[in-house]
Order: structure tokens, then C-alpha cells, then sequence
């Protein structure tokens, strides 16, 4: 069993290394954290190095289904700023990988290669202000009128929707009693009349603001439903389909990302910090602490990358990527904080990074699906054996 990266893993990873200290210095994420702004120049410039195309089939531009891949890019960019980390998930996961497995052709054909493009973000809008987990509950509503979709309702913590193409959204089709056989998804634009955004200002992820839309007599084609008319009212297998289980390893790349940041800042901090006539890092609670650090984030990129390549595979992964999920969120956030420790007052002072590490680190167990949901779903799981 050999868990060495292969020759393309690494000159992946040195690749995006080299395009993070060119592109994304230290001083302009700050920047970026401060003002919530989405830097677009950037961005561009990521699409520019092909590696969009990590969820995209060759047939349409893209370099073939690679979600270990995938992993390594959110990984590589979040260890320096989401605001460029999220709108990659956006794009590459959120329209080309749910595209490419439940789109139809003609969706496809007009949406994947502009996704390698970089000209092409998804928002989900799945989350509602009194839905969290329990999609199956959702009430935002659609009903077709002739030749036309009318959707009406609210969408909660839509990352990206104001500068996304479309807004990826689960509406009811039918009764409220049958749950999960009248679900349906359509694709938004944004621009469409009758569509509200409106900022949502939380404590971290900032950069690519999450959002509350509303949707008000919004009217649609009928191409806008996803999987063409066989997917009015069958879009659950969609929503709990592999999309879903890739999503959880997307906020567990985050974390290590972070992670990684966090345990390299607080590893130079402690060799160059003076106290009591020698630096810090000599002292032994300060060595345990980055012991403990290190042995976290080694265990949690162990599991995101095995989850990953049976992703990759299609295989059977929803109890994987949700230990995953779990493990890596959580100890993302106990590396941040025990950073935020080692730097001592310095770690509560916004000219340092490990503060927004921290701010960045709270949120990651909670979106994508909870702690406490991942627990539930390793449960079942187990229980299902």
C-alpha cells in the first residue's frame, strides 16, 4: 500500500504554490478578507492554468474526472484565501461536476466548456431560512404555466450568488407530503427579474460573500430544468448523488488548507519569538502543541485524500466522506485555535492571519453539513454493515 503522491499530484501542488505567492500575496488577501471582495483578475488567471478542467470530461475541454485532483487545488488555494478557494469550488464542483453527471446534452454543451473557461460559477440554492439539512423539507416553490417555470420562495447562505451565472436551486414541484419524489432543479441566472440578493455579513468566509435570495414570480424556460423534463420531480437522486458526497471532501480540503497555513505560521512564530532569553518554541507545551497540530492535520489529509480517489473511483464513499468531512473540519479548527494560542495576543490582532484563520476555521464545521449530521450519516452507515 503506498500513499506517496504521484509525479502529477506534486508538480500539481507546486504549480498552484508558485501561482499562490505570484498571485495572491499576503497583503492583498488581507485586503480581500477586509472589504469581502471577490478578486476576479485572480481568478481569471487560475482558469488560465487549465485547472477548471479537473471535474470536466476531455470531450468537452476539460482534463477528465479527477477529484483527487480537485481536492489538491481547494487545498493548495484556501491555505492562502478562500476568496479565491470557494469560487473554484463554485465553478469547478458546483457547475461542472453536477452538470456533467445530471445535465443533458444540450446543458452539457453550453455550460461545461465555459466552465474550463473560468467563465462559468454556480451558487447553490439549496438552504432555506427554516431548512438546513432537511432538504426534503424545502418550500421555495415552482409551478409550470404553459410553456413557463414560476418560482417563488427564499434561499439562505447562497455563496456567490451575486457574481454567479446561475443559481443551482432544489424548488418543490408538488405536494409538500411526498417529500423527496417532488423535488426539482433549475438553473437561475441572477440577473433574472424578480430575483433578490441580498449580503449576508458573517464572521469569516469572506470574499465571496454567502447571500439571502428571493425569488418572486420568477419566470424560467423550460430548458432551465436540470436533467431536461425528466427531471421535474426527480431531482433528489441528483442532490444525494455522488455531488453530495464530493461536497463534504470540498470543505475538508478548506480546512486542511487552513490547517496547513496555521501550523506553518505558528511553526515560524515559535522559532522567532523571544521569552525568558530563547525562543518559545524551546519551551516543551509549545512543542506538544505543534506535535499535536502536525499529527491532526497528517490523520485528516489521510482520510480526505482516501475518500477522494473513491470518489474518483465511483465507489460506494458516503461513510468516508462523511468521517472525512468530520475529522478534517474539526481539527482544521483546533489547529487554527491552538495557533491563535501560540501567538498569544498577536493571534487576537487582524494584521495577523492566524486571526482570520480562525474566523475562517469556525464556519467549515458547520456548512457542507454539520458535525453533528456527519455524525449521524457515520451512524447509519455503520449501522447499514
Amino acid at each position: 500500500m503506498d500513499f506517496t503522491e504521484s509525479d502529477d499530484i506534486r508538480a500539481l501542488r507546486d504549480t498552484l504554490r508558485r501561482f499562490v505567492e505570484k498571485e495572491m500575496p499576503r497583503d492583498r488577501v488581507a485586503q480581500w478578507d477586509k472589504t469581502n471582495t471577490f478578486p476576479r483578475d485572480v481568478f481569471d488567471k487560475l482558469a488560465g492554468l487549465g485547472v477548471l478542467g479537473l471535474t470536466v470530461p476531455e470531450a468537452y475541454g476539460g482534463l477528465g474526472r479527477d477529484i483527487v485532483g480537485a481536492m489538491v487545488v481547494i487545498e493548495e488555494l484556501a491555505r492562502r484565501s478562500l476568496a479565491v478557494a470557494i469560487p473554484y469550488i463554485n465553478a469547478a464542483c458546483y457547475a461542472g461536476m453536477n452538470i456533467d453527471e445530471c445535465g443533458t446534452e444540450a446543458q452539457k454543451a453550453q455550460i461545461l466548456p465555459r466552465v474550463v473557461e473560468g467563465k462559468m460559477i454556480f451558487a447553490y440554492g439549496w438552504t432555506e431560512p427554516d431548512v438546513g439539512s432537511d432538504l426534503a423539507s424545502i418550500r421555495t416553490r415552482a409551478e409550470r404555466r404553459g410553456d413557463r417555470i414560476v418560482v417563488n420562495g427564499a434561499k439562505r447562505f447562497c455563496s456567490g450568488a451575486a457574481h454567479s451565472d446561475y443559481i443551482y436551486t432544489l424548488v418543490r414541484t408538488g405536494p409538500e407530503g411526498e417529500r423527496h419524489r417532488n423535488l426539482t432543479l433549475l438553473l437561475i441566472p441572477p440577473s433574472t427579474p424578480g430575483v433578490t440578493i441580498e449580503l449576508i455579513n458573517g464572521m469569516g468566509l469572506k470574499g465571496f460573500p454567502t447571500t439571502d435570495v428571493t425569488f418572486s414570480d420568477v419566470e424560467l424556460p423550460l430548458d432551465a430544468i436540470v436533467g431536461g423534463e425528466a427531471g421535474w420531480n426527480h431531482a433528489w437522486p441528483m442532490v444525494v448523488g455522488s455531488g453530495l458526497d464530493v461536497e463534504k471532501l470540498e470543505v475538508a480540503a478548506m480546512a486542511i488548507g487552513i490547517g496547513q497555513a496555521a501550523l506553518d505560521d505558528a511553526w515560524a512564530y515559535a522559532g522567532e519569538r523571544q521569552q525568558f532569553g530563547k525562543a518559545i518554541g524551546n519551551y516543551q507545551s509549545i512543542q506538544h502543541k505543534l506535535a499535536d497540530m502536525k499529527t491532526q492535520l497528517h490523520g485528516a489529509r489521510l482520510m480526505l485524500y482516501h475518500a477522494a480517489h473513491l470518489a474518483n473511483e465511483h465507489r460506494p464513499c458516503s461513510g468516508e466522506t462523511s468521517m472525512a468531512k468530520l475529522f478534517a473540519t474539526e481539527a482544521g479548527k483546533a489547529i487554527a485555535l491552538e495557533c491563535q494560542t501560540i501567538f498569544g495576543a498577536y493571534g487576537y490582532v487582524k494584521d495577523f492571519d492566524v486571526e482570520r484563520y480562525v474566523r475562517d476555521a469556525l464556519g467549515l464545521p458547520i456548512i457542507g453539513g454539520s458535525s453533528a449530521i456527519q455524525r449521524n450519516n457515520i451512524y447509519k452507515w455503520m449501522a447499514r454493515q
